[in-house]
């Protein structure tokens, strides 16, 4: 279906197009908002009056006398200095609703007509470690721009830049060769969970002997040297770890509903064989140089505490490459293999200063430009109750399955306590808490801008009040009810009814989500989401209190109401979807 043309867009082009009757060789931006003086309002005329040196108010009132009243448009009025006050008519929005209606799968949400290729970077476990809370962010947030940018018609690219080579094998190869007995505790069977348990509990190990004793560290470094040089046996150990590592990847990404593709998982290693390209191309370009034996890229605004210049090391002293030459091989491959336009990575800020470093390297290397973009979507950090970093009471951090298993068992409680009520199965009861669950953890995550810290309170998270996922849930739900029980009647249009205050409301703002989509994929915020779906459901209240929809006055006001609660719940479903959570029929 073709997409459809918002409200907004509609009146913005009458007051444009009134604007250039009036001003011809004028920038003709009405400037127009949602207001809670009217439905919309126009601030554009003082900003034009001052340019053409008229007088604001007089000049408003010229617009108005321009502007075709009637269809869309029911009133317009002078406010203030030179504000203009708009009401829309009731049948204007009721058609609207019906024609966003009508396309089930998209709402009237247009595709963009000129989609690009966008390569995220999210979701950046490491092999050989348990996934912690510090994981969770970028999966979360990475996850729902992918399905966003998808939705609004972007080509996007998944990569899971996993931490899998470097030192830290060769000291874990290392590690086992000399102590065989310690990887299973004698059970070659284990999987998932129990084995990356295992491989992290050695891996500290190996961290504390490395550390401790020169011999060791000398050996482990030999063995680095191997596994880049593909000696077999070294190899193969490597891979396993791999492997066992990717098995519980898989199960932690199932638990948080998302879907994670062995394809889309890239790590360190699958830029290997361009490290030394890419340090020979930036020393070639004079882009980068040797200093005390390294390849360093040097910056004249970045300095160290002493005040001399810090350095991008490319390449060691040793020879042995660091994070910056896997990273630029990884944006050369993904510009010129991957023909990507937009390059996003969705990682901790504390590594700001580093992708700022290889962003401006690649960007005097040539590999970005104008045409070619790269952007850190630097996410702050979740804290306990206490506004500390989350950790356990024994100072460690909180392991990502634990916390997901939690936040599971205290929704279902929560699920439980309601089931009678609504008839739910046993089944429906343990779907339900594991969807709430999950979908109460994403939405706390997503409701807050990523840039910004928050506090993880899982009481809090799964509350039936206030801005949860669980209430936006339980909306859903609710309208589902309501649906069920309907009988006969079913939802249909009619633009001849007038509309209540509360209908109306409800009616603009479900007008507002092709913009709200818009706006949340181009500024990679979800954040602007959640908050537009918390109004929703907010405004949907309000609607329940003042507008009976089954036993409406008249059957046509009966059919135009389940039409309003019916795309109010697939506005919930579409909404939620986007950020990764489900919206249970019953709850």
């Amino acid at each position: 279906m073709a997409p459809v043309t918002s409200l907004t867009d509609q009146v913005h082009q009458h007051l444009a197009n009134a604007l250039s009757a009036t001003l011809p060789e004028a920038d003709a931006d009405p400037l127009l908002r949602r207001s809670d003086r009217a439905d919309f309002q126009a601030n554009g005329i003082l900003a034009l009056a001052k340019k053409a040196k008229a007088n604001p108010r007089e000049l408003a009132t010229q617009v108005v006398s321009r502007i075709t009243t009637g269809e869309v448009i029911q009133d317009v009025e002078v406010s203030g200095p030179g504000f203009l006050n708009i009401t829309i008519t009731d049948r204007a929005i009721t058609e609207n609703l019906a024609a966003r209606y009508a396309d089930e799968a998209r709402l009237g949400v247009p595709v963009a007509e000129h989609p690009g290729t966008t390569v995220i970077d999210y979701a950046q476990p490491n092999v050989a470690k348990e996934m912690h809370v510090g994981h969770l962010r970028s999966a979360v947030i990475g996850d729902a721009l992918v399905q966003l940018l998808e939705f609004t018609g972007e080509s996007v690219v998944r990569r899971h830049h996993i931490g899998d080579w470097g030192t830290q094998f060769g000291m874990l190869i290392q590690y086992l060769d000399e102590h065989p007995g310690e990887l299973d505790h004698g059970d070659a069977q284990v999987t998932g969970e129990e084995a990356m348990s295992n491989l992290d509990r050695l891996y500290k190990a190996a961290r504390k002997l490395f550390d401790s004793d020169e011999e060791f560290k000398t050996r482990a470094r030999r063995r680095v040297v191997d596994l880049q040089a593909g000696e077999p046996k070294t190899l193969a150990a490597w891979q396993k770890f791999v492997d066992e590592s990717k098995i519980y990847f898989f199960s932690v990404f199932e638990k948080l509903d998302m879907e994670i593709r062995d394809p889309d998982i890239v790590g360190e290693s699958g830029y290997n064989d361009m490290l030394d390209e890419t340090c020979r191309l930036l020393e070639e370009s004079g882009v980068a140089e040797i200093s005390d034996g390294a390849l360093c890229v040097f910056f004249d605004d970045i300095k160290g505490p002493d005040g001399n210049r810090t350095p991008l090391i490319v390449r060691k002293s040793d020879g042995g490459y660091g994070y910056a030459a896997t990273d630029l091989s990884a944006i050369r491959d993904r510009v010129f293999n991957l023909k990507a336009n937009s390059l996003l990575y969705v990682v901790d800020v504390r590594q700001s200063l580093h992708f700022k470093m290889v962003f401006e390297t690649a960007r005097r290397a040539g590999w970005l430009n104008d045409d070619v973009t790269a952007f850190q979507l630097a996410f702050g950090t979740i804290l306990g109750k206490d506004g500390k970093p989350f950790k356990t009471r024994a100072g460690v951090s909180v392991k990502l399955e634990d916390l997901l298993d939690e936040a599971v068992q205290r929704a279902t409680a929560v699920v439980r306590e309601k089931a009678e009520k609504v008839g739910l199965t046993e089944q429906e009861i343990v779907e339900n808490g594991r969807y709430v669950g999950i979908g109460a953890v994403k939405y706390a995550d997503l409701s807050t801008s990523a840039v910004r810290d928050y506090k993880f309170d899982l009481d809090q998270m799964v509350s039936l009040s206030g801005d949860t996922s669980v209430y936006l849930q339980y909306a859903y739900a609710r309208i589902q009810s309501i649906l069920r029980k309907a009988g006969e009647a079913r939802p249909l249009a009619h633009p001849e009814l007038e509309l209540t205050g509360a209908e109306r409301a409800l009616g603009l703002h479900l007008d507002q989500f092709s913009e709200v989509v818009a706006d949340a994929a181009k500024e990679y915020a979800p954040h602007k989401l959640t908050a537009y779906l918390y109004q929703l459901a907010s405004l949907l209240t309000t609607f329940y209190d003042q507008c009976p929809v089954l036993k409406a006055d008249t059957a046509e006001q009966k059919e135009n109401r389940l039409l309003l609660v019916d795309l109010t719940a697939r506005t919930l479903h579409r909404g939620m979807a986007l950020l990764g959570i489900r919206t249970p029929e019953k709850l």
